[in-house]
């Protein structure tokens, strides 16, 4: 008999469980099955195949899911790294390659069970159970939930279970997703019995069914029975009358459904290389083929071009029957990409993202799967694309902290997993951002990475410098008694651009109208009362929000501390700005681009194409507009708070505010005119405003360099952040303190050195949907070999390298 290793779909499980595999079965790695866990049947996915068994006693899959394997080898090996790197269950980082929609769960069902003798006295809550599952025949258990709470309807359903006055059962959850099927329809009688029945029915009076006839007559191929029946205005029924006198069939087509279907796409052909693409280009050839699979760090100001390599490279692989990934940090920016993409390589590009629905997802999966896609673009969760030949890898705006996955396990950087997908595959990475993540360049330095730079922006005037950056001190703005969010130097700009026909892009990383509501009177401020942070106000729909947790109120009209009506709303968000400069420039056609606008599909899409096509002249967003947006007609950007991170409490604030500025300011000047800048902060001698202003990223990173080094943050160390949560404060801080004894017993015990510990403490956001939150900071330079043998209880997370310590 043989054996399966599989990872099983249960929460929390880090290890593979062994299976036996029945005779009758044909298993592979890779292939899903239903196994056997516990009381239910759960899915998994077969990840080693043995003779012996790893434990004494085993039990038998239960049957296959699929008949061939969902994953590769390759990705096998990726999932087991990703598991051990970063301390996730094998299950969870499996999940990440498996189809969209695939995931299904077992359902209990309860049943009335055949009485023997006289029912046993019933509480209120046990009649009402059984009236509902009298009533539905069956009932599950998530419906009993639904009328009772968690808590109650178990304890209920127990109850009637030992009672014997119900019987329960478990089936498996309908398929989330299928294939898209589709009627078509095509004549198979010959013409001459065609041309009978047209005459009869013109007898008749069948005109509808005469029209079908010659319409179908005309087509060279099966046509949809939906298109019929819309072009020619007829029924079903019409149709079905001629199937059943054997004129036509109908027959189920399966059809891709094509996120892309309603671009407009115009093929292009590769445009002439400026010199100093050439030698970017000459410099990534050269070096292609030296030893093992290169990493190329593409270091390029913004506008220099560097999607135009990217697409070369694509191309250079493409020809020798390989296929290629590119990332982008944003859903926002894919449809930009995508279209550049699918202009150079028209049909042989797909994209993956959670703004797709579920059936375009499925069928784009299945797409790349067949060998069908050269090229897939989209955000870090394409990088599990079952993409076969991979032979080059592209992370745009590497340096983008949404490349880390931060909300649930595993916690990856799809930098870091696309280096390792790398390794396994043989495949090319090409890492491109005007503003380098700092490790990245470091490695670049030390030669781990082959530095390209294109120094030089191309805009449709040819070589164009960078745009002037100016700062304003808001601090002088308020001495000469300009209280308003704009400053003179920045108003003057705004009425000289819009005077011009030009267009503007105004920023902010601050989302709503107002940060907080504060009472005047007594000081109460009005906060979540699940998480750590104040409701921010949006004037739009007249509501407090928690950005955290989105929990809502309507805006208050008097203080609950004190009743006092004197309510001040402080603070300030893109909402806020809308509202002001819709009132400085009333004429002006505004545009707002952030997340609480971006929540339809194909509104990134719309708000990009409307604000191209110059149908408005002001865009105010957050830093959703900063991500690598080509938007040619502007020619003045204007940063309204470069301090909102500046001053947070992480090692990367700096970085980060720099990161911002240097792209918010590429956006500007891209066009035939050039572009402007201003920055308005309380921080102008700051070293990360000074270097964004004066677009020089390698002094930025000489000075930032220095001051990782000196106090031993990475690239000279490794982070791991681990998290208690509860919703208890006291049990929380006690675990916490706790766990970091744990850790330094640990730590003696195997005598590791240059390790420090940060904790324990609040996190940042202390409160988060009611769950309180310490943290313990391991820093050192391999951390995680502390990590590797201790067991976390339930309620902590892990988060390795993370790119935050807030």
């Amino acid at each position: 008999m043989k054996y399966a290793e599989v990872a099983v779909n249960f929460p929390g499980s880090r290890s593979t469980f062994c299976y036996a595999i029945p005779p009758q079965l044909d298993i592979d790695v890779g292939q899903a099955v239903w196994v056997p866990f516990g009381s239910r049947i759960a899915q998994g996915i077969v990840v080693a195949l043995s003779d012996q068994p790893s434990v004494e006693a085993t039990k038998e899959i239960a049957k296959l899911i699929t008949d061939y394997p969902l994953l590769s080898s390759i990705q096998i090996e990726l999932a087991r790294w990703i598991s051990r790197h970063y301390f996730s269950s094998l299950s969870d980082a499996v999940a990440l390659m498996l189809p969209p929609g695939f995931e299904r769960q077992t359902i209990t069902y309860f049943q009335l069970a055949k009485p023997e003798g006289d029912l046993p006295p019933l509480t209120p809550e046990q009649t009402k159970a059984l009236h509902l599952v009298t009533e539905k025949g069956k009932a599950s258990l998530r419906e009993l939930e639904r009328k009772f709470g968690i808590k109650e309807a178990r304890r209920i359903s127990d109850q009637l279970l030992r009672s014997h006055l119900v019987e329960k059962s478990q089936e498996l959850e309908k398929a989330k997703v299928k294939p898209k099927v589709v009627p078509y329809v095509k004549l198979i009688a010959s013409k001459n019995e065609v041309e009978g029945e047209m005459v009869r029915l013109n007898k008749a009076k069948a005109f509808k069914q005469v029209a079908v006839l010659e319409f179908l007559n005309q087509q060279t191929q099966a046509i949809a029975v939906s298109e019929v029946r819309k072009r020619l205005n007829c029924s079903l029924g019409t149709i079905k009358a001629l199937e059943n006198r054997h004129l036509l069939s109908t027959e189920l087509v399966t059809i891709r459904r094509d996120p892309l279907s309603h671009l407009k796409l115009k093929p292009t052909s590769p445009p002439v290389l400026t010199p100093s693409q050439e030698a970017a280009w000459k410099l990534i050839q050269d070096n292609w083929n030296h030893g093992s699979p290169p990493v190329f760090l593409l270091f390029g100001v913004t506008g220099s071009g560097k999607t135009e390599i990217y697409l070369r490279a694509l191309d250079k692989i493409i020809a020798i029957g390989k296929r290629g990934i590119c990332l982008v940090p944003e859903i926002a920016l894919t449809p930009q990409t995508v279209e550049r993409f699918a202009n150079r390589f028209p049909g042989r590009v797909g994209i993956l993202h959670s703004g797709l629905s579920l059936g375009e997802q499925f069928d784009e999966w299945q797409w790349i799967k067949e060998r069908e896609c050269d090229v897939v673009i989209g955000p870090r969760s394409a990088l599990f694309a079952s993409q076969p030949n991979l032979g080059l890898i592209i992370i745009d705006e590497e340096h983008e902290w949404t490349y880390k996955q931060e909300d649930k396990s595993p916690r990856y950087h799809a930098r870091d997993v696309a280096l390792k997908l790398a390794e396994l595959t043989g495949a090319v990475v090409i890492l491109g951002s005007a503003t380098p993540d700092l490790e990245s360049f470091y490695r670049a330095q030390l030669g781990v990475y082959h530095l390209v730079e294109l120094r030089e922006r191309i805009t449709p005037r040819g070589y164009s410098p960078l745009p002037e950056v100016n700062i304003v001190d808001m601090k002088e703005e308020l001495k000469a008694g300009n209280t308003s969010l704009f400053s003179r130097s920045l108003l003057a700009a705004m009425e000289e651009t819009l005077a011009r026909g030009e267009q503007i892009i105004l920023f902010l990383n601050r989302r709503g109208t107002a940060t907080f509501i504060q009472c005047r009177n007594c000081a109460f401020v009005f906060r979540c009362p699940r998480c750590s942070v104040a409701l921010t106000y949006h004037s739009v729909e007249k509501k407090l929000t928690c950005h955290r947790c989105h929990y809502a109120i309507p805006v208050p009209q008097t203080c609950p501390q004190c009743s006092s009506r004197w309510l001040k709303f402080l603070g300030i968000g893109t909402q806020r700005i809308a509202d002001e400069v819709k009132r400085l420039f009333p004429r002006a056609r505004l545009l707002r681009w952030d997340r609480d606008v971006a929540t339809k599909r194909h509104v990134h899409e719309e708000l990009l194409d409307s604000f191209r096509d110059h149908r408005a002249d002001i865009l105010i967003g957050t830093q959703m507009i900063a991500k690598g947006l080509d938007l040619p007609q502007v020619t003045l950007a204007g940063i309204i708070n470069a301090d909102t991170g500046l001053n947070l409490p992480d090692f990367r604030a700096g970085e980060r505010t720099f990161q911002l500025l240097c792209q918010v300011a590429g956006r500007a000047g891209r066009g035939f005119k050039a572009g402007e800048v201003i920055i308005q902060t309380y921080s102008p001698e700051n070293y990360a405003i000074q270097a964004a202003a004066k677009h020089d990223y390698v002094g930025f990173y000489n000075q930032e360099i220095d001051y990782r080094r000196q106090y031993n943050y990475p690239p000279f160390s490794h982070f791991i952040r681990l998290v208690y949560s509860h919703t208890n404060n006291d049990l929380c801080r006690r675990e916490a303190e706790k766990m970091s004894h744990t850790i330094l017993e640990e730590q003696e015990r195997k005598g590791i050195t240059g390790l420090s510990l940060i904790g324990p403490v609040p996190a940042f956001a202390f409160r988060v949907r009611g769950r309180y939150r310490w943290q313990l900071i391991l820093r050192g330079y391999e951390p995680a070999q502390l990590l590797s043998e201790i067991t976390l209880p339930q309620g902590w997370t892990i988060d390795v390298d993370p790119v935050g310590i807030i």
